[in-house]
């Protein structure tokens, strides 16, 4: 029998990220199990890391010493900045990687560490007095901390039209369930599924007819170690074109064929990432969707069509890709598909991802019901770095959902059941304004501080710390007088005229400024030399302190209206709330704001807008 401190079930986003942050604690010892023929830390569907709140979630886990930027940096073939033209607050980054190399970087960064790799099927786990045994094919396993991330995995089925076959995804074997693995483990008692679109092949693409999206050079990197623009590997381009009416009509004509519709498939899907199928019958008086046509490696000869998920069978597939323009001629390298899978209910686990009635069991990303590899990443972090912590019989750590996005998803999951499977937006949170990407440093910083560990993000939160203190007080301290000097010097930076002594810090906050450049431009004037991410995260900080101070107020607002009446029925006319909201607001029917509160999926900017506009 082979023992260890802590085992990971499952080598994907979130067992990764499970195993590198407790590998820092020096004296545990840490393996990670995963099937033959699974990449660590592979990309099944879309090859990208990044996004609208997932964004913010890859700087957190890299502030607390993660993997995730680092290795999407490393990978990274395009990099943009979404929500450009918006806030900051919205602002996220998303990097489309090369799924080979981000694998081999995985697989090479963890096999160089303490971690050991170890290939195997696991076919039961058995709880012992304190310890785990797990049993695989020929070896058996024991361990004192059990972490499970075996995402889509757990009981897993694939369905292309009418075919089924049994696995995690394509090509690879499906684990037990998780009634078989454990007999004592609640599942949620429905499962999720999830989906794929078909690969098409790079030179059956017609790229002239789309519209090309080059990667942006002011993109900045993920990783705190990693130079801003730095880019490891040669930027390719991605292409958006659209489906039309005669691709729709193809796809309502087929719908019988549809295991999503013909009862084949009992799961649900994420309503945030539909399948073409979804769309075709959800909308139904539109015909237009973008499909964003995607590198997936250098290596590879395939391409992603994002937007086009489906399990429509392989003949029904190729003829509506060929509806769309610059398809014409595609050929498909890999079929679409839906996997089918269990998921544990989280409202059994705590706020550190353990199962609270299986002390020393925790879980992580797509089993617990969530979609997307960065949220996967981020409860892998909390439930590795709290194993750990454990063991050494430390406090947990919890994340606020007041200061992280991270805090945010784990309250999320084990507060409400879920009704389908779970995807993080900005939202979702409250506090927005503040939990930013620019910031994630200065927000994780304490609690990554709190774990006692040395690693070079240490030392950079401390250097951070400093010079964004540094140049806090010398913008609320630096002030300008009216003069010709500073009006011209107004002229040259562009920040208004001055009618009276004004500091920097009250410049930043004009609505006409880019604080960003505005600042840099300030302290290279003055011979300062401080780091891009630094200039950032100050610039942003001081033209969002009004926000957030206001935001402050409303928030408390809230949570002294949830007595007050309601008209639900004027709800569904406002075209400031979602359509999401208003099917769930329909549905429920309330009618008094804490019960419009209390609904599941209810956005808290949906609150917002009621609360200030008294509906």
């Amino acid at each position: 029998m082979k023992e260890f401190d802590i085992i990971i079930l499952g080598g994907g986003h979130a067992g990764v990220e499970a195993a590198w942050i407790a590998q820092q604690f020096q004296s545990l010892s840490v393996a990670v199990i995963t099937m033959a023929g699974v990449p660590i830390g592979s990309a099944p569907c879309n090859p990208a890391v990044g996004g609208v709140g997932k964004g913010q979630v890859v700087r957190e886990i890299d502030a607390m010493g993660g993997l995730m930027g680092r290795l999407a940096d490393l990978s990274g073939i395009q990099f943009r900045v979404l929500n450009e033209s918006k806030g900051y607050a919205v602002q996220s980054t998303r990097i489309q990687i090369d799924k080979v190399i981000y694998s081999r970087e995985a697989e090479k960064i963890l096999s160089d560490s303490r971690i050991e790799i170890i290939r195997d099927q696991v076919q039961r786990v058995v709880r012992l007095d304190d310890s785990f045994s797990v049993n695989g094919l020929d070896t058996t396993y024991s361990c004192k901390k059990l972490v499970v991330t075996t995402g889509t995995f757990l009981n897993g089925k694939i369905h292309v039209g009418p075919e089924v076959s049994e696995g995690g995804r394509v090509e690879c074997l499906k684990s037990a369930g998780l009634d078989d693995l454990f007999s004592s483990v609640k599942t949620l008692g429905k499962r999720f599924k999830t989906g794929t679109p078909p690969r098409l092949k790079r030179q059956s693409i017609d790229f002239s007819r789309m519209t090309e999206q080059e990667s942006d050079p002011d993109a900045l990197n993920f990783h705190f170690e990693h130079p801003s623009h730095d880019r490891k590997e040669k930027q390719l381009s991605c292409y958006l074109t659209r489906t039309n009416a005669k691709t729709l009509k193809l796809i309502r004509e087929n719908k019988e064929k549809s295991p999503i519709f013909n009862g084949q498939i009992q799961a649900i899907g994420p309503r945030y990432c539909p399948s073409i199928e979804d769309k075709a019958f959800r909308y139904e008086d539109k015909d237009i969707h973008h499909v964003f046509v995607e590198p997936e490696s250098h290596s590879l000869d395939s391409f992603y069509p994002n937007g086009i998920s489906t399990s429509l069978p392989r003949d029904i597939q190729l003829q509506f890709i060929q509806t769309i323009e610059g398809l014409e001629n595609a050929e498909i390298d890999l079929h679409g598909y839906a996997v089918e899978y269990d998921v544990v209910s989280t409202q059994e686990l705590n706020q550190a991802l353990e199962y609270i009635d299986l002390p020393g069991l925790y879980f992580a990303g797509q089993v617990c019901g969530t979609s997307g590899y960065e949220e996967a990443a981020g409860q892998g972090l909390v439930a590795g770095m709290n194993a750990a912590l454990s063991l050494l019989d430390r406090s947990p750590v919890v994340f606020d959902r007041d200061n992280s996005y991270i805090g945010v998803m784990i309250e999320d999951l084990v507060t409400n059941e879920r009704d389908e499977p779970y995807r993080l937006f900005t939202a979702r949170s409250e506090n927005r304004l503040f939990i930013r990407e620019d910031n994630a440093i200065l927000r994780m910083g304490g609690y990554r501080q709190s774990l006692g560990l040395f690693y070079p993000v240490d030392s950079y939160i401390s250097e951070f710390v400093e010079q964004f203190s540094f140049v806090q007080n010398l913008c609320d301290n630096m002030t300008y007088l009216p003069s010709l000097e500073n009006q011209a010097l107004s002229e040259r930076l562009r920040f208004g005229a001055l009618r009276e002594k004004t500091s920097l810090s009250e410049l930043l906050q004009r609505s006409q400024v880019d604080p960003v450049e505005l600042l840099s431009e300030v302290l290279k004037d003055s011979g300062l030399v401080v780091d891009e991410r630094v200039i950032r995260t100050s610039a942003i900080s001081i033209k969002y302190r009004g926000y957030i101070k206001r935001n402050e107020v409303e928030m408390a607002k809230i949570s002294r209206l949830s007595k007050r009446s309601i008209d639900w029925s004027m709800l569904l006319g406002e075209s400031n709330i979602s359509f999401e909201c208003k099917r769930r607001i329909e549905k429920i029917k309330p009618e008094t704001f804490g019960q419009l509160q209390r609904i599941e999926g209810i956005r808290p900017a949906t609150l917002g807008y009621v609360a200030s506009h008294r509906l």
